[in-house]
């Protein structure tokens, strides 16, 4: 709503008349628009009857200062006359718009000075009122009432179309304008009413109206709150959706069909073709169908209940299935084969992966010789990415059992105080070792003897292998025995281990599998040296044994020259002791 900044204004007219212009309960000021003579003896102010009496109003004396207002009752209590002689008259109305005179009087003259006074008051906000609840195509209908109240000078209404000007038009636009004057106040109330054929592109139009007044410092206008009425119109076009979180549809699933028609008010049942149903069925403007599956793939369709405007989709509920064989908790024993199939049957084509104990695998899995490492847990999921949570998986918990497998190794540790003895066991569920002392029965644990220092260590079993690991300081040769026991078999096995003043590095320590090739190259090539040494042993034992031969038969000449010559000095010796 606008407001009047300014309460008073002056304008001069013709004739040399001046015009105070005030706002309706605002102060009216007039000036006294005359020089003050000599010997002024008093001033006045008086107001013209529409016929030209005069009704005086105040009166001040220059001598005495004093202040007199006439008994006029309509401006009571509501005049104020200064020393200057401006007269000013609280709370305005309407009926102070007059031609009032100050008068200033000497002993030999009479001056008057006019002033026309003009009053203004500014309407209320107009307001749209009897309001239409719903207006019809193709149809002249009021709107409604655009009322301004008090306002002086009347104003003047008019209407509004999204911003745009209503001009009048025969049988589309009708508009009819009243104004009423309320007695005691003078104040003038507008209405201007609207008749209006609309169309259905009037549906969001937004319908206001302006009122333009004057006011002491020019035109204004102020204008009603928009308004939009709710346009009526017939269905012209009927709609089917498929209301979903998602833009797929598995097995499972809800499903809401909506039909919708495009007129105002909106259609509220429909018949809806199922597919399997050989009548429509009717329903409210929602038809839902719980927990689909694959045979609700089809084409859906709805219509008004007069089978009139129909419309159609088509809904694929997809599905995945999914078979592993086996599946669950298998146990099969080392070495053993095991065929693995996960097969698929699903509305696209699915993405399938295999997972071992939490690790995505590589490759499907497959196990024609079974090994303790392939024991785990296995399962076979499958997706279809484009269809937002239908994912299926099964599970296999492949067990490997195996009867304990033993091999022991020996060697001196490199500070020839002890020897390291290692008994590498296989089998599944894990065995249990026990170490023994041949002759004693007891377990090298709790074994403590005065020629025998012993420490024990396992390692961690992984993939059905482990090792348990002695550390001994023999002071004479012993024979390990090496026990390891499941709920499949006992095993034994023994080893014989020299005193620690012998050294021994005959058997190496276990490998692992990754190094077997170069254990195995290692292995050849020991073994052919093994052999190259064989063979010039035997070549040099050949030598040798004809060497020894022929230093024999040469011996057996020298032993017998020697022998000739000792006889030969014995002789000569008994000869010199017979001469003597």
């Amino acid at each position: 709503m606008l407001k009047i900044v300014s309460s008073l204004s002056v304008s001069p007219l013709a004739l040399g008349l001046y015009t105070v212009n005030a706002v309706y309960g605002d102060t009216i000021t007039m000036p006294c628009r005359l020089e003050v003579p000599d010997g002024l003896m008093f001033g006045k102010w008086k107001y013209e009857m529409p016929n030209g009496s005069p009704v005086f109003i105040a009166f001040r004396s220059s001598t005495k200062k004093n202040v007199q207002y006439d008994d006029v009752p309509d401006y009571k209590d509501r005049l104020s006359l200064s020393e200057n002689y401006t007269l000013s008259i609280k709370n305005a109305r309407i009926s102070d718009e007059k031609r009032f005179v100050c008068m200033l009087v000497t002993e030999d003259d009479v001056s008057e000075e006019p002033t026309i006074v003009k009053v203004f008051k500014q309407p209320s906000q107009p307001e749209i009122l009897h309001q239409a609840d719903f207006v019809e195509t193709e149809k002249l209908q009021m709107l409604g009432e655009c009322v301004a109240r008090d306002s002086y000078p009347e104003g003047n209404v008019t209407w509004y179309k999204n911003g745009r000007v209503l001009q009048p038009m025969e049988e589309v636009v009708v508009i009819n304008s009243q104004k009423i004057v309320d007695k005691s106040t003078g104040l003038f109330t507008v209405t201007s009413s609207l008749q209006y054929m609309p169309t259905k592109e009037d549906a969001n139009a937004k319908f206001s109206c302006i009122v333009t007044y004057y006011g002491p410092s020019g035109q204004k206008t102020i204008q009603s709150e928009p308004v939009v009425f709710d346009v009526h119109y017939p269905t012209e076009k009927v709609t089917i959706q498929v209301l979903s979180q998602s833009t797929t549809v598995k097995e499972g699933d809800n499903i809401t069909l909506k039909c919708s028609g495009n007129g105002n008010p909106p259609p509220q049942e429909f018949l809806f073709y199922i597919p399997g149903e050989a009548e429509g069925i009717r329903s409210s403007d929602t038809y839902i169908m719980t927990d689909v599956r694959r045979n609700a793939t089809g084409e859906y369709k709805c219509s008004l209940t007069d089978k009139s405007m129909m419309d159609s989709t088509t809904i694929t509920v997809h599905y995945l299935d999914l078979q592993l064989t086996p599946s669950g908790e298998v146990t099969k024993q080392i070495g053993e084969a095991l065929p693995v199939s996960c097969t698929i049957s699903s509305s696209r084509n699915a993405t399938v992966f295999w997972i071992k104990d939490n690790t995505r695998m590589q490759t499907s899995p497959s196990f024609s010789s079974l090994q303790y490492q392939d024991a785990g847990n296995y399962i076979c999921e499958t997706t279809l990415q484009e269809v937002e949570g239908l994912k299926k998986r099964k599970t296999l918990k492949l067990i490997v059992e195996g009867k304990p497998q033993i091999k022991m190794t020996k060697k001196t540790n490199t500070n020839k105080m002890s020897k390291t003895i290692v008994c590498h066991v296989e089998g599944f569920p894990k065995p249990a070792v026990q170490w023994t002392v041949t002759g004693s029965g007891s377990i090298i644990n709790k074994a403590r003897t005065t020629s025998l220092t012993i420490t024990t260590e396992e390692t961690k079993y992984v993939n059905g292998k482990f090792s348990s690991k002695i550390v001994i300081a023999p002071e004479e040769n012993v024979t390990l025995t090496c026990i390891a026991e499941n709920q499949l078999e006992r095993t034994v096995t023994s080893l014989n281990v020299s005193a620690i003043s012998i050294p021994e590095y005959d058997e190496p320590e276990d490998r692992n599998d990754d190094n077997s090739e170069k254990v195995n190259d290692q292995a050849k090539l020991i073994v052919g040296i093994v052999v190259g040494l064989l063979l010039a042993a035997l070549v040099a034992g050949v030598v040798y044994w004809l060497y020894v031969k022929k230093s024999k038969t040469a011996s057996k000449h020298v032993d017998k020259d020697l022998g000739n010559i000792e006889e030969n000095k014995k002789l000569e010796e008994n000869n010199h002791k017979s001469e003597t």
